[in-house]
């Protein structure tokens, strides 16, 4: 079992509601991060055949441009798609207790509302227009092996 290797694969993907407005906030190298939780339903059947739901709580985080992204289109109650990697963070409080998180380091969201603006040439009559934004974070590209970047490609295609 020695010859054994371990698949390093650290992939999640889910969909989910903000529960708050996302605090936006610079480090001290003014590298913009946004952090936002996320509440994720599950509907099943019990025992009893009757519907349930279960909702899972989801910190998210994100970096740089899509961060900024974020701060301009999300609030509380907005409906998002993330595909990122989960992460863990330790941290002592002012008390002296130890902290620790689990989240998701955001590498793409999808936001799922339509956000509309006013057509300003005139055109569609004044109608407002859809605007979908996508927008995927590659900052972290440069850290990745040939391979790896390949099989991150692979995963999306």
């Amino acid at each position: 079992m020695s010859d054994l290797k371990m698949p390093e694969l650290n992939s999640v993907l889910v969909a989910g509601n903000l529960t708050k407005d996302p605090i936006f906030r610079q480090t001290s190298n003014s590298t913009p991060v946004v952090n936002f939780s996320i509440a994720a339903n599950r509907k099943y059947k019990d025992s009893t055949n009757q519907w349930q739901e279960d909702v899972c709580y989801v910190g998210v985080v994100a970096w740089n441009k899509l961060a900024e992204s974020c701060k301009d289109r999300l609030k509380k109650g907005s409906a998002v798609l993330v595909d990122g990697e989960l992460q863990s963070r330790s941290w002592k409080t002012e008390d002296g207790h130890n902290r620790s998180i689990v989240e998701i380091k955001a590498k793409r969201i999808q936001f799922l509302n339509k956000l509309s603006k006013n057509v300003t040439n005139g055109e569609n009559g004044g109608e407002s227009v859809v605007d979908d934004l996508d927008y995927e974070d590659n900052s972290f590209d440069k850290f990745l092996s040939d391979e790896e970047s390949e099989l991150l490609n692979n995963s999306h295609n």
